[in-house]
């Protein structure tokens, strides 16, 4: 990686300011790229983040069952084990956002770092304001998300959506089809509920991402289409015929219920 690769500039201000914010916020760096690995480190310190670094797949899952970072930078080329596996695995242990990187602009990279559980990804080379830039808005969405689970001190009344089979449990974020749950991602989740919300209205892929996934999200709209067919798959009785979440050529989607 060229060293003009990376805008490592910071403003007193800006730098004071994610100082202030992030102070608690631990974040992994996976990668073995000793350089790249450096610069990403001096930087997001400098941003006031406590940052550990490891540069390969083991040490990235040992460290990350010790460290529980608020966020994992992730590389997918690595010693021992690729960055694939490693968000496989550790997506089914714990909720971590995870910003994953690569070195190609081929677009199979990106579609199996989000069916793995990555939040986001980032091809090299990238400059280092849009890095974090992704870091902070990600990190931004998973205290949100905290802070709204820790309103809830009394238990809140029941509320819930039906659609024929399918239940939408509000009060225990759950998702309930021919009286069985279905394990649904925390996105995939939100992503359903909204359209839900929205049952019969065409929605656009650009407002499902601004609504579902932030204004702030520097993501593109193919995002919602690996979403979407991941609930497809989940709670379609065939999943390449929908009948429930359905495409509006030339719009978006419909929640026909």
């Amino acid at each position: 990686m060229q060293a003009g690769c990376f805008n490592i500039v910071l403003t007193d201000a800006n730098l004071l300011y994610g100082i202030v914010q992030t102070m608690a916020e631990k974040i992994l760096i996976v990668e073995d790229e000793l350089a790249l690995q450096e610069t990403l480190a001096y930087n997001l310190k400098k941003e006031g983040y406590t940052v550990e670094t490891v540069g390969d797949g083991r040490a990235a899952l040992e460290s990350a069952r010790k460290l529980k970072p608020d966020l994992i930078v992730l590389d997918i080329m690595l010693p021992e084990m690729d960055g694939f596996e490693v968000a496989r695995i550790l997506r089914k242990e714990m909720t971590t956002a995870i910003l994953m990187l690569t070195a190609r602009d081929d677009e199979i990279d990106r579609v199996v770092g989000l069916e793995v559980g990555a939040d986001d990804y980032l091809t090299k080379p990238f400059s280092m304001r849009e890095l974090v830039a992704r870091v902070k808005a990600q990190l931004r969405r998973a205290r949100l998300l905290r802070e709204e689970i820790g309103k809830t001190v009394e238990p809140a009344p029941h509320e819930a959506l039906t659609f024929d089979n399918l239940t939408i449990d509000l009060t225990r974020r759950e998702v309930i089809l021919n009286e069985k749950p279905v394990q649904l991602k925390p996105k995939e989740y939100e992503l359903l509920l909204f359209l839900a919300e929205h049952r019969r209205q065409m929605l656009s892929r650009e407002f499902i991402l601004e609504r579902v996934w932030g204004w702030d999200y520097i993501g593109d709209s193919r995002t919602v289409d690996v979403h979407v067919r991941w609930l497809r798959q989940k709670i379609e009785v065939n999943s390449s015929e929908p009948k429930r979440i359905v495409t509006v050529r030339g719009g978006g989607y419909r929640f026909e219920g």
